[in-house]
């Protein structure tokens, strides 16, 4: 069975920087696409960050500048550095493995990781 387990959330100040991870287990990570995605209370799952398997990236607008994905094949796990954080960026994040096959896609979901910025 196919696992994605995120870590690195917690609670920074305004201003300050965090690391999430996400390691996966089960899958051949090279062959997905890689993303993180964000929901605050209320409100719907938005897609953060996207690295393609040849680590092409892209990003939400509101994120842009301040956080930077990138992935470890080897190790088999995608990391989102996040600095200058705001208060509008808590919410619990979670990690996303998908491929297409054609018209079919495979895709996976971590169980997230709260990151609260806050003083």
């Amino acid at each position: 069975q196919v696992q994605l387990v995120e870590s690195g959330g917690g609670l920074v100040q305004p201003g300050g920087s965090l690391r999430l991870s996400c390691a996966a287990s089960r899958i051949i990570f090279s062959i997905y696409t890689m993303a993180w995605y964000r929901q605050a209370p209320g409100k719907q799952r938005e897609l953060v960050a996207t690295i393609s398997t040849a680590s092409s990236t892209n990003y939400a607008d509101s994120v842009k500048g301040r956080f930077t994905i990138s992935r470890d094949n080897a190790m088999n796990t995608v990391y989102l550095q996040m600095n200058s954080l705001k208060p509008e960026d808590t919410a619990v994040y979670y990690c996303n493995a998908v491929r297409w096959a054609g018209p079919t896609a495979s895709a996976y979901w971590g169980q997230g990781t709260q990151v609260t910025v806050s003083s």
